[in-house]
């Protein structure tokens, strides 16, 4: 039987040439640091305290940007086994075993743009707001290469989050600043960590601004694609850089709103992706979704680098509060109000919840969420079963037979099981 045929390819954007080159000049420059040793060079867990580094003239590298780079070109097939080799278990986050399986073999796509392996650091700096293996992570490197490991302890499944939380996060911060400065071998200024800081929240508006305009019907950039465009929100948060491509990239999507142009040709449903992408099928979804005509246009991934409480007039402290905010170290109510308030604003048909398997923090979808907000909200819900870097999780197949099917039952206004 023939394979059927690809749909139209998406209207480029032409800030994706920018974006190329932008990542392209970061890897370069982590990677030139890292060599020369004429900066500092840390390594920051993705939603770290990154200005800190910034204000101290540290290069920047993100290993969890290295490991979705290694999932979504498929290497990360080839470097697991060698960390589970060491110990670390096939159920632990994929990205940690890829990242330090790529180590071993050193093997990484991080080579097309001419580095030989990851940047070797002076530090590596983590939070464990998003999970404890980002620990674990960094440690591995620390004992491998003699380097000084520091970072926060955080809070994790918070419902409001108060005044003492916040505190608390502010004092390990605090903590961190003398080996931070020690390495740098400068002291930390006040006003180069508000200019940071002030540069993190622009970055923060703008892509939130970017996001938000797929509000619009038809939306002007897919889920799929913002997980390309996200990079500099991720690796480049607190650099003047990252600001100027927002500015640019959402202009171009103002451009397609009043176009009413689509990053899509038809759009007959629009559906909310909970969940970390499965970066090695992320074209292959995208097209199925074209061929069905519905597009994906809001995910809890790409807002997860939208800081509100960011405010350089109180560095320390609005860091604080932005890193316990963040929606994956919450509660089961304040996701589920979050989740509210992106059905309404993006006016979705339903809720796809990809249940990562080595992936528990963030995945929403193991303790009756989907289930609930179906009957709250009166909105239909599927959970595809994968992974973010282990594709030996993910079934094409059925995965292709649940979203056709969840489709056709949205089409004939017919009840959904939350879990096909």
């Amino acid at each position: 039987m023939p394979a059927p045929p690809r749909p139209a390819a998406e209207p480029p954007l032409r800030s994706a040439a920018v974006l190329k080159q932008l990542m392209a000049d970061h890897f370069a420059a982590v990677d030139r640091a890292a060599r020369e040793h004429h900066r500092p060079v840390a390594w920051c867990t993705s939603v770290g305290p990154v200005e800190l580094l910034r204000a101290l003239g540290y290069e920047v590298f993100f290993p969890e940007n290295h490991g979705a780079l290694l999932g979504a070109s498929r290497v990360a097939g080839e470097t697991m086994p060698r960390a589970h080799a060491l110990g670390y278990s096939p159920d632990i986050c994929s990205y940690l075993t890829s990242d330090i399986g790529s180590y071993l073999a050193k093997k990484t796509p991080l080579a097309k743009y001419g580095l030989q392996g990851a940047p070797r650091p002076d530090l590596l700096l983590y939070s464990t707001n998003q999970c404890r293996e980002v620990r674990d992570w960094f440690e591995f490197y620390g004992r491998e290469w003699g380097v000084p490991v520091v970072g926060v302890t955080s809070f994790r499944d918070l419902g409001e989050v108060e005044e003492h939380h916040v505190e608390a996060i502010v004092r390990q911060l605090e903590a961190l600043v003398p080996e931070l400065e020690r390495v740098a071998s400068r002291r930390l200024d006040g006003a180069a960590l508000e200019a940071a800081v002030a540069r993190s929240r622009e970055c923060s508006d703008l892509w939130r601004d970017c996001l938000g305009a797929s509000a619009a019907r038809p939306a002007p950039l897919g889920f799929f694609d913002a997980t390309i465009h996200m990079g500099p929100a991720v690796v480049l948060r607190g650099a003047q850089e990252a600001c100027d491509y927002y500015r640019l990239l959402s202009a171009e999507l103002q451009e397609r709103v009043r176009a009413g142009a689509a990053g899509r040709p038809r759009e007959r449903f629009r559906l909310y992706w909970d969940g970390m992408p499965v970066w090695g099928r992320l074209r292959d979804l995208s097209d199925l979704f074209a061929r069905i005509e519905t597009g994906v246009v809001a995910s809890t991934y790409c807002n997860s680098w939208v800081f509100d409480a960011l405010d350089p007039r109180d560095p320390l402290r609005s860091m604080a509060r932005a890193s316990l905010e963040l929606f994956i170290a919450r509660a089961e109510g304040p996701k589920e109000r979050y989740l509210e308030r992106m059905v309404d604003q993006f006016q979705v048909d339903g809720i796809l919840f990809h249940d990562a398997l080595t992936c528990p923090n963030n995945s929403n979808a193991r303790f009756g969420m989907p289930q609930r907000l179906r009957k709250q909200l009166g909105i239909p819900v599927l959970v595809v079963d994968g992974d973010l870097n282990d594709l030996r999780c993910f079934s094409d197949e059925q995965a292709r037979t649940n979203i056709e099917g969840f489709v056709e039952q949205l089409e004939g206004g017919r009840p959904v099981p939350a879990r096909a």
